[in-house]
């Protein structure tokens, strides 16, 4: 049964960006086209960091949407990403999260292709005693594996299934580019782990999280309480030309505003820590003043600096209602040991059980179930206003419109 062509006005039919119906987090057909218009269109995705490739041979198995790719270094030291897909029966072969393969193979009838996903070999090609095997004019060369075309960035790997997309700094912009390049700076990483979790909710709304720097100081009781993240913080929200990209930029206060503290109900004015090392805060040069830098690149990937904690949040769509989170975290070459362990501790606000990040994993999941009851609902982000444009405050949902509004164009919705 073929499907009607999906009308964008009955989804959305209002003007604007700032209220969003609850079939944009629901419908199949709205998600089908965001797979095809957005993740498999003209855009960058995140696929890791060259530190998780270091060798020839090395890969490391992710998802662009819901397509299963490879990120894999030649022998030239190049990085190429690769659809995980064979070319003979359309076996996604590699089962592995990470590795090290002299060539990669599929089980499934040892078809063999090289790092950069040229066809090797093809067991029986030429049949067996005078019989069977490929036509004479099957060429081992047209029988690769898709390869995507990559980007990398001072450590950062990006790939595309459209060959036609812009440059990737084109794609950033340059102010984002510069937020970018203030952790990215072209130091050698060092990777120090990962966490993963699968959280029942419609993929933007974690992109709406991180573009919201109206909640952190309202939801997170740790960071209200210790500082960290609150209104009356000095901050700054940048966007792109676009609005598809944003940076919440924030500085630590070592005081609390009573204004905001009496409208902050998160906040706990006697809660000490048993380990006061999760407040071993320690400026680094680099950061030049903020203590916060949370960078969303859509439509895939937050780059985190949370005082001394680095990590990239991979976003992987698995349905309109559920998405995996990949949580890589990272320091420095030249961190000291000290650093190193600091980093790792801080770690611990953050992930699946993070003192601040299972917070937002639990209202994601109850904001979709919100949706789900209710297809008749639209959101209302009209804090600041319906205007979309950068600010020097928390106190706006201007970067959540900024988005929607380049979702609709892209959408035609």
């Amino acid at each position: 049964m073929t499907r009607p062509p999906l009308d964008g006005q009955d989804i959305w039919s209002g003007p604007g960006s700032s209220r969003v119906p609850s079939p944009v987090y629901t419908d199949g057909d709205i998600y089908a086209r965001e797979l095809e218009r957005i993740f498999y269109g003209p855009h960058w995705s995140y696929v890791g960091l060259e530190i998780e490739v270091p060798d020839a041979g090395s890969f490391k198995r992710t998802a662009i949407g819901e397509r299963s790719v490879i990120m894999i270094r030649n022998r030239r030291g190049e990085i190429n990403v690769l659809e995980n897909r064979c070319a003979h029966r359309a076996m996604r072969f590699c089962q592995e999260r990470s590795g090290k393969v002299k060539t990669l193979v599929c089980p499934y009838h040892q078809w063999n292709y090289s790092h950069d996903g040229k066809l090797l070999g093809v067991p029986f090609q030429r049949g067996v005693k005078g019989k069977g095997g490929m036509a004479e004019d099957f060429s081992l060369e047209e029988h690769g594996l898709n390869r995507l075309k990559v980007a990398t960035h001072n450590g950062l790997v990006f790939a595309s299934f459209d060959p036609d997309v812009e440059s990737f700094e084109d794609y950033l912009g340059a102010d984002v580019m510069g937020y970018v390049d203030r952790t990215f700076d072209g130091r050698k990483l060092v990777l120090h782990g990962y966490s993963r979790q699968r959280i029942p909710g419609n993929w933007k709304l974690m992109m709406e999280n991180i573009k919201d720097p109206y909640h952190p100081g309202l939801l997170h009781t740790w960071f209200v309480t210790f500082g960290l993240w609150r209104a009356d913080n000095k901050s700054e929200l940048v966007m792109d030309s676009h609005g598809r990209h944003a940076c919440m930029v924030s500085k630590r206060n070592e005081t609390v505003d009573s204004e905001v503290a009496a409208q902050t109900a998160s906040y706990r004015e006697r809660m000490q820590l048993h380990d006061m090392r999760m407040l071993d805060i320690v400026p680094e040069p680099w950061w030049g003043g903020p203590t916060v830098c949370m960078t969303t690149l859509f439509p895939s990937v937050i780059l985190q600096q949370q005082v001394n904690s680095l990590s990239t949040r991979q976003i992987i769509p698995v349905g309109p209602d559920k998405f995996d989170f990949v949580w890589t975290h990272f320091g420095f070459e030249d961190d000291t040991p000290e650093m190193t362990e600091r980093r790792m501790r801080q770690a611990n606000l953050f992930g699946p059980a993070g003192f601040v990040s299972a917070d937002d994993g639990e209202v994601i999941e109850f904001s979709q179930e919100g949706f789900e009851q209710d297809h008749a609902f639209s959101t209302m982000c009209e804090l600041g206003g319906t205007e979309i444009g950068n600010t020097d405050h928390m106190v706006t949902e201007t970067l959540i419109r900024g988005m929607y509004r380049y979702w609709r164009k892209v959408m035609e919705v």
